[in-house]
């Protein structure tokens, strides 16, 4: 249904929860490297459980080359610098939810690039600063999910 993006993902944990979250909402899991760690670690098919061999992952050498592989999806950026909500933003199938690494973030000069593809999560004021990747990626999916209102 959507593509999840996680761009160089630090913890196999996050990478295991965004592939259940990808199962659960018929969309694939795209990791783009360097990767913090192996898929073949523990904690990610831990994270993953029993389900984690039937996640449509793809693994890309950098963005550039996710990106010229999809050239007819929307992309939308997620970043606690942004300032429009998942809630204001119009998803269609197919759409790529891309998500930074957990210590970074996404590059300031992608979410500038970005204009109203960026978008934020929003949290009280004076809270935390930003939210857990996988918990990130579960919140944004499912508005997404949400607006196609899918019959299951």
């Amino acid at each position: 249904m959507f593509n999840i993006v996680l761009l160089e993902p630090e913890i196999p944990h996050n990478a295991g929860a965004a592939g259940r979250l990808a199962l659960a909402t018929g969309s694939s899991l795209h990791l783009v490297k360097p990767l913090g760690f192996s898929l073949e670690d523990k904690y990610v098919k831990r994270t993953g459980l029993d389900y984690w061999q039937d996640v449509d992952l793809h693994v890309w050498e950098n963005f550039e080359e996710l990106k010229e592989s999809m050239t007819e999806v929307n992309f939308w950026y997620l970043s606690t610098k942004a300032k429009k909500s998942p809630w204001e933003a119009k998803f269609q199938k197919g759409d790529c939810l891309v998500f930074g690494r957990e210590t970074k973030g996404l590059p300031e000069d992608m979410i500038e690039n970005a204009g109203n593809g960026a978008l934020r999560i929003p949290m009280a004021p004076g809270g935390t600063r930003s939210l857990n990747l996988s918990t990130a990626v579960a919140i944004v999916l499912y508005e997404a999910v949400r607006q196609q209102a899918p019959e299951w």
